[in-house]
């Protein structure tokens, strides 16, 4: 009986165990669950509060892409715009309808393009839950798929790329509506006799950005322009040549400087979409010394690449690269090096700080289109700032001097906020927001009454009236003031007036950046 006693009592406390410990585990089980839960969500809004002002000019700028697309147009918000440009392509059994005219004329040039495109990228792939937060995600995607779908069509074959449609003296020569385009839109192409190698290579870092972009929401369009991506890169470094010197035009209009950088741009945006090692070793051991700039810092813009190529490998040396060889790793300290000159001669008090500002602190380096260098500088500072947060480095040095990630982020606040009307004029350059923005933007669709018969000559009468624009540019970017901080809003004036797709490009990727903080991801992948 005793024995039974202490069986039934072993046995009890044995189940009492048991339950117990089934029960601790099913409270670890849903602490765990609910803790993912309730991280889950929480992985897309790490950010910080939204900057309501900055969430209204993105909101804004978005829109000039629409404002700029050619083709047969889907989801239209712009009241003002139709469809134009659909038989773009066609003597050539190509359909290169799509795309984006890149100002405020009606001819589409692949060059600058490209560059929207993959500055557009790199924007989506930083700070797309932050686009997202302000509901700006979609159409920026859209807007990027309107050029890559474009670019597409343009490469019908491995080492043939379309690069122009319209002759600019033609087109230059009319002032008209693009839907009411009467012209011949003759097209350009570069290939094995023609190299281009620039525009090649700058297409190629397009696609493979935006390969990027689209790989998790399209797969199999994200192959597609990882393919032509490769493509291309090999026939741009295989086929080396200046389009401004084998392209009749080509040193008029978006004049190229030279093509290593778009060379290290393209291999820089493979490398990162398809992980494949032969293309860090192109920029590092292989090209780096030759087309690097290496300690010698200079302006992002579409034909100078280098500050961008310096900034995006940067990330690979703050958040590591598994296995790299000491040569490859050695380079791409050289590149971070050559970024963190740069960030420090934009930091208004440091001991390096360049010269090249107005007196109100504005980065001022050209009159034509004075916006493109301080806008694209502040892009690269909180992209820059953002990697020194996310890797936990706290400080930059610069000449003896320590400056916080906070200081570059200010900086681009500071450019950011005279764009937008902090400035002598009070005069906001990006039509649409605030009060007070240009009304006469030299910008042919924006300033022609949408019932007005207009052709190709007569339509000048539109440019030469005393009347403020009746359609509005809605998102324009317009070229910005002089060094002395004025600005003459006239139609006439194309130097200051004329809005640019890709100061959109730049202008998008910045307010982005500022619109709220969180980190950034340390992969694309």
């Amino acid at each position: 009986m005793a024995g039974e006693v202490k069986k039934s009592k072993g046995w009890f406390w044995r189940v009492l165990v048991t339950v117990i410990g089934a029960l601790v585990i099913a409270a670890a089980v849903l602490t765990i669950l609910g803790d993912f839960r309730s991280k889950a969500p929480k992985v897309r809004s790490r950010h910080g509060p939204v900057v309501q002002k900055y969430a209204d000019a993105l909101g804004i700028a978005m829109q000039f892409f629409d404002v700029q697309k050619s083709g047969k147009l889907v989801n239209n918000r712009i009241s003002w715009r139709g469809d134009s440009g659909l038989t773009d392509g066609s003597e050539e059994g190509l359909d290169l309808s799509k795309g984006m005219y890149d100002a405020g004329d009606s001819m589409k040039f692949s060059f600058p393009m490209a560059f929207t495109a993959t500055m557009l990228s790199w924007a989506i792939l930083e700070y797309g839950d932050q686009m997202n937060a302000v509901k700006q995600l979609r159409p920026a995607q859209d807007s990027l798929k309107w050029i890559t779908d474009y670019l597409v069509n343009a490469h019908p074959s491995p080492d043939v790329l379309y690069i122009q449609v319209g002759d600019p003296d033609l087109d230059h020569g009319c002032w008209q509506r693009p839907e009411s385009m009467t012209l011949q839109r003759p097209l350009t192409q570069v290939n094995t006799s023609f190299p281009g190698t620039e525009v090649a290579a700058e297409t190629a870092a397009a696609m493979a950005s935006a390969s990027l972009v689209f790989k998790k929401i399209n797969s199999s369009y994200s192959s597609l322009l990882l393919m032509h991506a490769q493509q291309l890169f090999a026939f741009a470094d295989t086929y080396r040549g200046s389009y401004s010197d084998t392209v009749t035009g080509g040193q008029r209009f978006y004049n190229s400087s030279g093509y290593g950088d778009e060379l290290l741009w393209a291999a820089s945006w493979l490398y990162l979409a398809s992980a494949d090692r032969s293309y860090l070793r192109y920029v590092t051991v292989g090209q780096g010394q030759e087309f690097g700039n290496w300690r010698r810092p200079s302006w992002i813009s579409w034909d100078d690449k280098s500050p961008g190529v310096q900034v995006l490998l940067s990330r690979l040396d703050f958040f590591g690269v598994s296995e790299v060889p000491i040569a490859e790793n050695l380079a791409l300290q050289m590149y971070r090096e050559t970024a963190e000159m740069m960030m420090c001669s934009l930091l208004p008090d440091s001991p390096t700080a360049t010269s090249s500002r107005t007196e109100s602190g504005l980065i001022w380096v050209t009159e034509w289109n004075s916006l493109l260098h301080p806008v694209g500088s502040a892009f690269l500072a909180v992209i820059y700032s953002d990697y020194m947060l996310t890797a936990g480095t706290k400080a930059l040095y610069c000449s003896g001097r320590s400056y916080s990630p906070g200081e570059l982020r200010d900086f681009a606040t500071s450019q950011v906020d005279y764009v937008l009307g902090e400035n002598p004029t009070k005069l906001s350059y990006l039509v649409g927001f605030g009060e007070n923005y240009p009304q006469y933007v030299h910008h042919r669709g924006s300033s022609i009454p949408v019932d007005a018969t207009t052709g190709c000559k007569d339509g000048f009468k539109w440019l030469n009236s005393s009347a403020p624009n009746p359609n509005l540019a809605v998102g324009a970017l317009v070229g910005g003031p002089f060094q002395n901080e004025t600005y003459s809003d006239s139609r006439n004036n194309s130097m200051q007036g004329e809005p640019s797709t890709y100061n959109s490009g730049l202008i998008v990727g910045v307010l982005s950046g500022l619109v709220t903080s969180s980190p950034v991801a340390k992969s694309f992948l």
